[in-house]
This record gives C-alpha cells, sequence and structure tokens, in this order.
C-alpha cells in the first residue's frame, strides 16, 4: 500500500457530513476527484469549489476515474437525512450490498475511488458503517486504522451544547494548541430523583457504547459470507452480551439497586423512561424520548412494521426448539442442540443472521425487533415523523436501562438452554496434578494490602474535530474532557505447583459478587451468571512450584483508552513499527477504564476465583493466516480472521451448571482452582489523567 493510499482512506473517516473535496487532516490535506465525482449540486462549479479547497494544502492526493459508476438506486429508499439503524431490516439489506460492493473493488486504487464516489451519495452513517466493515474485512486493508465512531459522530456520544462551546473555542483561538478543553457535563440525562441515575456512569459512557458499535461492526449479521460467516459467531453474540449484562448487575449492587427485571413481556407498560438528550448526525434532531409507563405497541411505519404477536411467536418456537432439543431447518431436517454448537446455532437464530440462521422465516428475528418496537415507542406509525430513540442504534442502545431488561430476557432464553446442559463432571474441570496454592491481587503503590483495589472517578479528554462538520476547527484539534470511572492498575500472584512433567494450562480469572443490594449471600446458581471475566492467558508450568505474574494492563477482556479515544491524525500515531502495529485496528474490546465494578466505599466483597485448565483440551489449530497485532482482547472479539483461540466454551467454567453447593466446596473438590476474599473500595474523587 502506498502512504497516498492510506491516508485517502483514512481522510475519509474525518468531517463524514461535508463533501469529499474539502479539506481534512485539520486543513492539510484534500482529496483531488475527477470531475465525474461530484455530485449535481457542484458539477457546475468543480473547478471553483477545487481551487478554494486546495489552497494552502500540504499534501493533494489524486483519485483515480472509476472504470465503471456503481448503481446506487437499492439505497435510495434510505434518505441522506435518515436514520441507519442495524436493528431495520431494511437498513441492514441495503448495508449488506453496499459491503458487498466495497468488498468486491479489485484493488485498493480502486476502493478508494469507490469510497469517494459514493460517500457523497449515501446516507452517512450508512456509508460509515459499510466503509468501516469493508476496511476491517479487506485483506489490503489490513494497516488501516479504524477511527473510534465516537470521534467520527460524536452527537451520538455527547450533550449538544458542547458542540456551542467547542466551535466558540476553535472560532475565537486560532492556535489549537492555547484552546482549553470544552467539559461535557455529568449526570446530564435525569436528576437523582431517577434511582436508574445512579448507573449513568455505566451507561452512558463513551467508551462502553464504542465497544458496542465496534463489535456489531467485526460481527455484521448480513454482508458476504467471508463477512458474516465467523467461527463462533452466535456463541459470540450471547456471550458478549451476557457478561455485558452480569457486569451491569454488579454495578446496580454497587449502587444498592437490585438486578434488572428481564423484559419478558411487551404487553405491559414499561416503568423506566429515558430522556436522552444526544442529537442525531444526520438531521440534528434530538434522539426522542420515552416517557416512563410507556405502552409498548405494534410498530406500523413505511420502513419497518412489526406486530408484538410477531415477536412473541418466534419466542415461543426459540423455546420450544430448546425444551425439544433440536432445531429445524426449511425443509424439515433436525439438528441438535447439543453442548458444542447448541449455544452457537442458538445465538445465530436469535439476533437473526439471514446467512447463518438455521430458518430465519421460522424462527423469525427475536433479538433485533424487539429493539425495533422498543425504539418506536414513542411514535409507533410515524404521525408525528419521529425518528426512532436510542434503543435502535447500536451507537446509543446502551444508554437505554431498557437495553438491559430487554437484554435480560435474551440472556435468560440462552441459560434456559444452558441449564439443559448436564452440571460440568470431574473430568471437564480438573486437572490432575496441577493446585493453585496462592492467589493475590494488589495494585502497585508499596503500602497496598493485598487483594484490596482501588476505584475513582478520572477525568480525560477526546479529539472531537474529526466529527465536527462545517466548522471552523480544520486548522486544529479540540478536546473536550470527560469523567469516567477508572481503576488502580494491579497485578495478579498466583503460586502454582506442577507435580508432572513440562506442561501448558489456561489460566481463567473472574471475580464473582459474594452478596446482593441487601447484602445477602448469593447461591452458587447466581454466582455463576453473574461471574465477571477479567482475563484469560496461557501459562507455562515447570515442573515444581511456579509463580504466575500479570498485570491488569494485559487483559484478555479490555482495550486500553488510549486504543478507544486516540488522537486524529499521522502526528499522533506510533512512529516505532511494533508500536504502531498495536495501535492499528484494536478497537474491539470492552474500556480498560471499566475492568472493574465501581464497588463501594466500605468495601464491596467479590470471589476472585482462579482456574488452571488443561491447554490440551482448551487448545485450537489456527489456520495458516497473517498473524494481527490486535488480539488482545481476543475474549469478547475473537481473533480477526482466525478461529476463537478456546475450545472450551466461552465463559467455562461458569456457563453451565456445577457440581458444588457452593463456590468453596468447589474450589476444595479441585486442586487446580483457588479462590481468595477480594474488596473493591471506591474513592470519591476526580483525578486528572496524567
Amino acid at each position: 500500500m502506498t502512504n497516498t493510499d492510506l491516508k485517502a482512506l483514512e481522510l475519509l473517516f474525518q468531517r463524514p457530513l461535508e463533501p469529499v473535496f474539502t479539506t481534512r487532516d485539520q486543513g492539510k490535506v484534500v482529496l483531488e476527484l475527477p470531475d465525474s465525482f461530484y455530485t449535481d449540486r457542484y458539477r457546475n462549479d468543480t473547478v471553483a469549489v477545487s481551487n478554494r479547497f486546495s489552497q494552502d494544502v500540504d499534501l493533494k492526493i489524486p483519485v483515480q476515474e472509476l472504470a465503471n459508476k456503481p448503481n446506487l438506486d437499492f439505497a435510495k429508499k434510505l434518505g441522506r437525512k435518515n436514520q441507519f439503524s442495524l436493528f431495520n431490516d431494511r437498513h441492514r439489506e441495503i448495508a449488506s450490498q453496499l459491503i458487498t460492493l466495497f468488498m468486491g473493488a479489485p484493488n485498493l486504487k480502486q476502493f478508494v475511488s469507490l469510497a469517494a464516489y459514493t460517500k457523497d451519495r449515501l446516507n452517512p452513517v450508512l456509508f460509515q458503517y459499510a466503509y468501516a466493515v469493508a476496511i476491517a474485512h479487506r485483506p489490503d486493508t489490513r494497516e488501516v486504522p479504524i477511527t473510534n465512531i465516537s470521534q467520527v459522530f460524536p452527537s451520538n456520544f455527547v450533550e449538544p451544547s458542547v458542540f456551542r462551546d467547542a466551535r466558540q473555542e476553535a472560532a475565537t483561538i486560532g492556535d489549537s494548541g492555547e484552546r482549553v478543553h470544552v467539559d461535557i457535563p455529568r449526570n446530564y440525562t435525569a436528576s437523582d430523583r431517577e434511582f436508574e441515575q445512579r448507573l449513568a456512569y455505566f451507561r452512558e459512557d463513551i467508551g462502553v457504547n464504542s465497544h458496542h458499535w465496534h463489535w456489531h461492526l467485526v460481527y455484521p449479521t448480513t454482508g458476504p459470507t467471508e463477512v458474516v460467516n465467523k467461527d463462533r459467531r452466535g456463541e459470540l453474540f450471547y456471550y458478549m452480551h451476557h457478561q455485558i449484562l452480569a457486569r451491569y448487575n454488579v454495578e446496580r449492587f454497587c449502587n444498592n439497586l437490585k438486578r434488572v427485571q428481564p423484559l419478558s413481556n411487551l404487553r405491559v407498560e414499561v416503568p423506566e423512561g429515558y430522556f436522552p438528550k444526544i442529537l442525531s448526525s444526520v438531521n440534528n434532531r434530538t434522539y426522542p424520548a420515552r416517557v416512563s409507563d410507556q405502552l409498548l405497541k405494534d410498530v406500523d411505519r413505511e420502513d419497518a412494521a412489526i406486530e408484538i404477536a410477531e415477536v412473541e411467536r418466534w419466542r415461543d418456537r426459540v423455546l420450544a426448539a430448546i425444551d425439544q432439543g433440536f432445531v429445524e431447518d426449511p425443509s424439515g431436517t433436525r439438528t441438535p442442540l447439543d453442548e458444542v454448537r447448541g449455544i452457537d446455532i442458538l445465538g445465530n437464530m436469535i439476533e437473526a443472521s439471514p446467512v447463518l440462521s438455521i430458518n430465519s422465516q421460522f424462527y423469525g428475528n427475536l433479538h433485533n425487533q424487539g429493539h425495533t418496537i422498543i425504539s418506536f415507542a414513542h411514535d409507533p406509525d410515524a404521525r408525528h415523523l419521529e425518528e426512532f430513540g436510542v434503543m435502535g442504534d447500536v451507537t446509543t442502545a446502551m444508554r437505554d436501562p431498557i437495553f438491559y431488561r430487554w437484554h435480560g430476557f435474551i440472556d435468560s432464553i440462552f441459560n434456559k438452554f444452558k441449564v439443559r446442559l448436564d452440571p460440568y463432571n470431574a473430568a471437564q474441570l480438573g486437572f490432575d496434578g496441577v493446585s493453585v496454592d496462592y492467589v493475590e491481587a494488589k495494585i502497585g503503590t508499596s503500602n497496598a494490602r493485598p487483594n484490596t483495589l482501588i476505584t475513582y472517578w478520572q477525568k480525560s479528554s477526546a479529539d472531537l474535530a474529526a466529527g465536527l462538520d462545517f466548522g471552523p476547527a480544520a486548522d486544529g484539534n479540540i478536546f473536550a474532557s470527560f469523567t469516567h470511572l477508572q481503576n488502580a492498575p494491579f497485578t495478579y500472584t498466583f503460586n502454582v505447583t506442577n507435580r508432572g512433567a513440562r506442561r501448558t494450562g489456561t489460566c481463567r480469572i473472574f471475580i464473582c459478587p459474594k452478596v446482593d443490594e441487601r447484602n445477602q449471600p448469593l447461591r452458587l446458581e447466581d454466582q455463576r451468571l453473574l461471574a465477571i471475566e477479567m482475563d484469560k492467558f496461557t501459562v507455562e508450568l515447570l515442573p515444581g512450584e511456579n509463580t504466575v505474574r500479570r498485570q491488569s494492563t494485559e487483559s484478555s477482556v479490555a482495550i486500553p483508552f488510549e486504543r478507544s479515544f486516540r488522537p486524529i491524525g499521522a502526528a499522533y500515531q506510533p512512529k516505532a513499527a511494533d508500536e504502531l502495529a498495536r495501535f492499528r485496528f484494536c478497537g474491539c474490546g470492552w474500556p480498560q477504564h471499566l475492568l472493574l465494578p465501581k464497588g463501594n466505599a466500605q468495601g464491596m466483597l467479590f470471589d476472585l476465583f482462579v482456574m488452571i485448565s488443561d491447554y490440551s483440551q482448551d487448545s485450537v489449530v489456527q489456520p495458516n493466516t497473517p498473524n494481527d497485532s490486535c488480539s488482545t482482547a481476543y475474549s469478547f472479539c475473537g481473533l480477526k480472521d482466525k478461529l476463537y483461540p478456546d475450545r472450551r466454551t466461552m465463559g467455562f467454567p461458569f456457563d453451565r451448571r456445577l457440581p458444588n453447593a457452593n463456590l468453596t466446596e468447589m474450589v476444595g473438590a479441585f486442586q487446580n482452582m483457588a479462590k481468595t476474599d477480594l474488596k473493591i473500595v471506591f474513592n470519591d474523587r476526580v483525578v486528572d489523567k496524567p
């Protein structure tokens, strides 16, 4: 790839609402387009606009003419100022055709040309989604960094008054180095009279919502087979969302709230209201609110029509399949829902990938259409010409308390299947000759007590310039400061005895809450469903005693702050080859700053659980594909172009029923497991990010 190809592809993530011919990269770079690329609005002014934007730039990148202009009629049903939703069947089909078009570009230069030509002729959010999917999956774009969605469309993540302040700062202070950081307010969506607002720091976290978008980008439900049909995709849909729900429920305990009540009945009033107070990037309207005690109704709109009764039929068919132990394809052929493939089959049915579902006509599209019904609760028949609420958009859905209730219901279906399976037995859980003798987690300060971890608030900043279309920020950065939960880094130390020859194990680390919001002890079955995966990695065990140390920042679950909120532009990219490799395509993963639950001021107690399993039963023979540098957060995101790197079912050993009465008894029965009490103390102070 030439440097100009790389640069051109990066530029198309910036200023998403502006025409392709305007300057990007802080006003330093411009794409030189063939006359035929200009839309009808500018076709008679190509010389004037080209001259205007090509002055005083450092780099002009010529874009190659297209051999054949694509027919984009398939996308006309989605207007440029309409909202785009991955939960909408029509929108997903349009996105599928666009992804197929992008994937089919014969070479890199033609892909650049195709993207530049289509950008100004398509809905901006549709374009950015399909374009990012293609960048993530084309073999010739491995080195292209995908800009975080919060920096492409910041209005989906930030309270609107921030943009007024940002544009004022950019217009009045010419030197971007002298501009002050604009503050994003905290807790702006509700007062403390609303109990659910105690969890706003989690639901409205920029990193959490960026993760949700990026996961659906890596695992689309429609498109070419090579894009959609990934190893254990359905199981990963289940497990990633299951872990989000477990984390959310534990956060609720930290804030004296009970677990979410699954939204199993779509015909009763929804007590939780939500007023998001954020703008849609494409039409500059606020996302509609849902009032308290809203009654859900059938959706009857031009681009979305779904009856609650139809969703209920799909639910009943999926539940019946679990009870029967098999699913049927359109020809009537039965496939058993066994302990190996059953969860994967169910995941692809419930999220309903048309490519992967065993029978999408019969089992339907339960997860997505539930999102659709909820997202149009305020205007189900379009009489008020309102677009969908935040539940209709993967970049915003996790902001709404009802997201967790809906996924609580979806998770209950998966758990119904899991409960059908036999409990794990000794052969599956044990590792003969290996014992975990000591477990500790400790922060880095010299006087720190073992197994006492600290959380606090941190003030950080992100650059909004790339997403501030038609504003005065082209000549520099515009940083916004926001406050989020953070944890002090810590180190795990485990002593492991190997009474045998040298061998390899898989170290699995979870934390399980010990009590609920009323300080009542949790049963093992409750702990199983609330277990939070913290890390997973292989260990080489020498004969005798081994000491295993692992930094919390190395977690297989999370990605560091810098990968989520890196500044835009070449000046901010690392120069060293190894650092640059780690920097690229690493956007999928749980945010490191939310690796730990909040805890509380007194110190919330957890079981820190450690298990060493037999790697010979865990290992996966990978295909001979190029190594990808962004493999750290594989627990939730898998490995790019590879098989999921753990043969066990995701969440093992807590994904199924366990053979013991409680966690203490289980650890006592298996030497390759250990646990200790862990305390998480919340310090209610704000620390500036260094």
